[in-house]
């Protein structure tokens, strides 16, 4: 029995708050359960267990990021501009309301050295997902590099996110500058 639109939406946003504000195994399920104002056998109805919570809290993340990345590519005009958007998108993420302090994607990376399937895949999905769109439009600035260009930018923003826990409310000017440098000597 699938779970109606409503409940689940309680509880993703219970998930996401609490997962990735406090951490995952810091978190227990029952105050999960709380926050979102439901059952154990209402989650357990719709999910399989915490991680595949989890995993749908993190899909919906990925999907949230992927419309802000879009929407920050298509406001630009050049392909220089276009590939650096992703820093443009950081920001709006940032302060919008999936918003954390750091990567969502690497904390639970972090805390799971060996995630079950179901977690596997959607820290897999937002990896390939991060590193072939950088490749696809650094290939636009560097014609026949753009794969090159597009891993040593995804390290650059990979960094920028980390250093979010390090030093909250950094902005991303530096992950920019260093960035744009990359993109005018490619």
């Amino acid at each position: 029995m699938a779970l109606r639109t409503s409940t689940e939406t309680r509880l993703l946003d219970a998930a996401d708050e609490l997962f990735f504000t406090g951490g995952v195994a810091a978190t227990p399920v029952d105050a999960v359960l709380a926050r979102a104002g439901v059952s154990a056998a209402t989650l357990y109805r719709g999910f399989a267990s915490k991680e595949a919570l989890l995993a749908a809290a993190l899909e919906r993340r990925h999907r949230a990021w992927t419309q802000t990345w879009d929407d920050a590519v298509e406001r630009q005009t050049t392909p220089q501009a276009r590939l650096l958007a992703v820093f443009d998108a950081l920001e709006t993420f940032r302060h919008g309301p999936l918003g954390s302090r750091w990567c969502a994607f690497l904390g639970t990376a972090a805390e799971h050295v060996s995630p079950p399937p179901e977690l596997a895949a959607a820290l897999r999905l937002e990896t390939e997902h991060l590193r072939d769109r950088l490749a696809e439009l650094a290939e636009e600035v560097a014609p026949g590099r753009g794969e090159q260009l597009g891993e040593q930018l995804l390290l650059v923003v990979t960094g920028d996110l980390a250093m979010r826990l390090r030093t909250p409310g950094r902005s991303t000017d530096v992950a920019r500058a260093v960035a744009a440098t990359l993109v005018r000597a490619a």
